[in-house]
């Protein structure tokens, strides 16, 4: 024992001293010994005082030795708005950074700028510095846009302005953090974006108005809810760039850093609470949000309470459009990619759909639930539901598609029957599972809900997994449309006339590149 003893800590003093007869030699970094990942380090566009993403940059030592850089800092030192992280530092300016021979490190770059400490009443800026590696250097470029913010104050206490939703079974107010708009801020216009923190409520009795061209970003667990007798009118207009969309009324995150472009979840909902009315859209994009619009009820009347046209709902991260017993109609419009439902007709309700497309290729992560469901009731408990008749629900010369065999369900609890139609209408629907077949109003030859079906067809979408719900040559939904439904709605969603033989959805097919 005592000889094992001796030999470890005989092992123990040599790795010592081996240690100590090797330490490590650094020289000076020359100019030749470093290389950089990239000459220009562009931090994508980001909004006036929100932080952007973290950038990196690669540092690499292409010497044999090991070196010492003698200073690495930013251009313009402590006033510089860009923040480094330095081989796991963070600062501004450091000393004797050390790099082994043939070996690398990263340096990470984030900033936050207000634009109007440079220049007074400008929509943008190319805010720039450099980071010197001692004498050598590295750009750093970002543009940083002007915008308006609109969020919930503080009380005395600190606490934020909340929205009042409910009571709990206590009687205390349950609200969501959020504030009312003052009259002035309810016509939204296309100067400036604007960007929401918290839901913006819109008052009881008054109008939010979002006119052609208007931008507005919603920042995590943000969105718009309107009260009781209000409104909202997003009144876009047909746009001559359908890239830029420079008329189209459009709701998405407050990250504009590519990476974000179609990232669903990025913020809450358009909420139209019940007894709101009177809600029109027109030529508006809605994408990235957890549910894209969230019509409760209806307001009683014999029109609509929701009208949508040339509307777009993409990305959402739970469902596109969720109605609960709501009266809507929709002409021109999409509802794309979702993580459960693009639309969902929700506790009975009236809707009418004429040249839509229903379209679900969401692949981020499984999905179980159709493109497009039907149901006339609402669980509330384990034990309890409460029902509301399907009045009507219209498919008219639309295309209901996905990536799943079965992308239409419907399901009844009340004893009223469902009323619903699918007419001049593509429809995926290809199960051999009998608890699916056994519903009875999956009879498609039941001309009761059913005229002309195309069932399984073709659909062949341009890119539907980037947005791009356009037919193809090859789609087999080209000229199937009814041409008296096509007669009432002469042009596509992009102005596109599609009389002469129509198309089913929201498109009118052409010759583009890709075919």
């Amino acid at each position: 024992m005592k000889q094992l003893t001796r030999l470890v800590v005989g092992l123990m003093l040599a790795l010592i001293w081996n240690a100590c007869d090797h330490e490590l030699d650094f020289v000076p970094a020359q100019p030749q010994d470093l290389s950089f990942s990239r000459d220009t380090v562009y931090l994508d566009t980001v909004f006036t005082n929100i932080g952007s993403a973290t950038y990196n940059l690669r540092v690499y030592n292409k010497s044999s030795e090991n070196i010492l850089i003698e200073r690495v800092r930013l251009g313009q030192g402590s006033d510089s708005k860009f923040r480094i992280n330095v081989d796991g530092l963070s600062g501004k300016d450091f000393e004797d950074i050390e790099l082994l021979a043939k070996d690398s490190m990263y340096v990470f770059v984030e900033t936050t700028v207000d634009i109007q400490d440079y220049i007074q009443d400008a929509k943008e800026f190319l805010y720039e510095d450099k980071l010197f590696f001692n004498n050598q250097s590295v750009d750093l470029v970002t543009l940083v846009k002007d915008a308006i913010f609109l969020y919930p104050e503080k009380d005395d206490q600190g606490i934020k302005e909340f929205i009042p939703i409910g009571e709990d079974e206590e009687g205390n107010l349950i609200g969501i953090e959020g504030f009312y708009l003052d009259d002035d801020e309810l016509t939204f216009t296309n100067d400036l974006p604007y960007v929401i923190y918290g839901y913006a409520g819109v008052p009881t009795g008054k109008t939010a108005v979002f006119e052609a061209g208007a931008r507005v970003h919603f920042h995590e667990n943000s969105g718009l809810i309107v009260a009781q007798e209000s409104s909202v009118h997003v009144l876009g207009s047909p746009s001559s760039d359908t890239a830029l969309m420079e008329n189209e009324v459009v709701f998405q995150g407050d990250r504009l850093e590519p990476f974000f472009e179609n990232i669903p979840g990025q913020w809450g909902t358009l909420w139209l609470t019940q007894g709101s009315t009177n809600h029109i859209f027109r030529h508006a994009t809605i994408k990235n949000a957890t549910v894209g619009i969230l019509m409760d009820y209806n307001d009683g009347g014999d029109q609509p309470t929701l009208l949508l046209e040339q509307t777009q709902i993409h990305n959402s991260s739970s469902v596109g459009l969720w109605a609960k017993t709501a009266h809507i109609e929709a002409n021109n419009s999409i509802f794309g990619n979702a993580g459960n439902l693009s639309f969902y007709g929700n506790y009975g309700g009236q809707y009418d759909f004429t040249h839509c497309t229903f379209a679900n290729y969401w692949n981020r992560s499984f999905r179980n639930t159709p493109a497009v469901a039907l149901d006339d009731y609402i669980q509330i408990s384990e034990t309890e539901i409460l029902v509301e008749p399907l009045v009507k629900a219209n498919f008219n010369n639309c295309i209901i598609d996905g990536n799943q065999r079965v992308e239409f369900l419907v399901n009844q609890e009340g004893e009223t029957p469902l009323n619903f139609t699918l007419n001049h209408t593509s429809v995926r629907f290809d199960t051999m599972d009998q608890s699916v077949l056994s519903n009875p109003y999956f009879d498609f030859e039941d001309s009761t809900y059913y005229n002309t079906l195309f069932q399984n067809i073709k659909t062949s979408l341009n890119d539907p997994q980037q947005n791009d719900f356009r037919p193809t040559q090859d789609s087999e939904v080209i000229n199937k449309g009814d041409r008296s439904i096509a007669e009432g709605l002469s042009i596509d969603i992009i102005g596109i006339n599609r009389t002469e033989a129509p198309d089913l959805g929201a498109y009118q097919h052409q010759v583009f590149e890709e075919d």
